[in-house]
């Protein structure tokens, strides 16, 4: 948990209780591995290449380090002020808001 976090350069500082995003709380070994395989684009051939080690060594910590995260929800399930929301802006009609709210039940 980190209570204070400072731009130096800009001499702000905010104060409360932040929690880091997941990635950070990787020790620094791991966020190294997932720059590189992001910047390989998640090329497990360029990761051996780099590490120098085996294609079951690479897919082994991917595995480890996958199970280390939780899965994040890319498509929450909307409150019912959202779908409101959403109907009184005209982005969803009466049926697909009465859709919605039934499902939230």
């Amino acid at each position: 948990m980190v209570e204070r976090v400072r731009i130096a350069e800009k001499d702000i500082a905010i104060e409360g209780s932040f929690e880091l995003p997941q990635l950070a709380r990787l020790g620094l070994e791991d966020q190294v591995f997932i720059t590189a395989f992001v910047r390989s684009h998640g090329s497990i051939k360029e990761m051996e290449r780099v590490f120098g080690v085996s294609y079951p060594t690479i897919k082994a910590r991917l595995t480890r380090i996958a199970g280390s995260l939780e899965f994040v929800e890319t498509n929450p399930t909307p409150s019912k002020s959202e779908v409101l929301e959403r109907l009184r802006r005209g982005d969803i009609t009466a049926e697909d808001a009465i859709r919605v709210m039934e499902g939230l039940k």
